[in-house]
């Protein structure tokens, strides 16, 4: 996996850098199993009755939503890898495994698996990269992904590229996961997880180089607060420029820069042993 850059030829392509897909089974060919895609509605960001709850989406490349089993439950039977493959709707690349009886699935694909190996799900797989198993049944200090909040319903936290929680520490049915964030949230010893990394972790050092690329991804152009009227924006009005005459705030009013947004009676508060650090925007006295 590696940053392809192009020859200046054009402003954006000076400042432009794509994947070079060489993580890719097939790099030049994209065509996903057939019986594993859907199709895939926009919504602009509006909900079911038309109105836009988030802002600035819409337009962008059809998609075709591939579908991925999160939750891993064929236990005890070896899959081969047949490959790894791209996937337009998240940042991480995908694996494509068959079953010994025949069945295909989809799942996130971990660093360092390739096409031809051997993954397995369930408590008796072997601790090793791509098997999926409870956290009862993972060593202490291994990085994994793709971790379940609650027993079954599937994986939720370290989905995207480069990503990995770390099993600190385990106390009874409890275990303790170190995430990416640097929040330690503990969680329940039956929920499953995958062994290893997310793949494509250079993912992140991608440059668009231009607006149109952003446009192709589904977003729209963002403006400021401070250009709008008083009546559209908290910020907005004014005669000439001005710097807003107040805390960077949402159209609603939230604070943008290290105001709280969490619930503070959220039954899930109990579950984090230790905060995340807070932003560069956050102020300490």
């Amino acid at each position: 996996m590696g940053i392809r850059q192009y020859k200046p030829t054009t402003p954006g392509r000076r400042e432009g850098s794509v994947s070079d897909f060489a993580d890719l089974t097939t790099p030049k060919v994209n065509k996903p199993e057939k019986s594993l895609v859907r199709p895939q509605k926009k919504k602009g960001g509006r909900n079911n009755q038309g109105i836009i709850c988030t802002r600035f989406r819409g337009g962008g490349h059809k998609r075709m939503y591939r579908v991925i089993d999160f939750k891993r439950l064929k236990d005890g039977v070896w899959a081969e890898v047949i490959s790894v493959e791209y996937d337009p709707n998240r940042s991480a690349r995908i694996a494509l495994l068959q079953y010994e009886d025949g069945q295909r699935a989809y799942i996130l694909a971990p660093a360092g698996v390739s096409a031809g190996e051997k993954l397995m799900s369930g408590d008796t797989a072997e601790p090793r990269v791509g098997n999926c198993m409870s956290l009862r049944k993972i060593p202490l200090g291994m990085n994994i992904h793709n971790l379940e909040l609650q027993p079954g319903r599937g994986g939720q936290i370290c989905r995207s590229a480069g990503t990995y929680g770390t099993l600190t520490a385990r106390e009874g049915k409890w275990a303790q996961i170190t995430l990416p964030s640097g929040e330690v949230r503990r969680v329940s010893a039956d929920c499953r997880a995958t062994i290893g990394m997310i793949g494509n972790a250079e993912h992140m050092n991608i440059s668009l180089g231009k607006a149109g690329r952003k446009r192709w991804l589904g977003r729209k152009p963002h403006n400021r607060g401070t250009s709008m009227n008083p009546v559209n924006h908290p910020m907005g009005g004014g005669e000439g420029r001005t710097a807003g005459g107040r805390h960077p705030c949402s159209p609603t009013g939230v604070l943008a820069k290290g105001g709280k947004t969490r619930k503070k009676r959220k039954p899930s508060n109990s579950a984090i042993i230790r905060r995340r650090r807070p932003g560069p925007h956050y102020a300490t006295k």
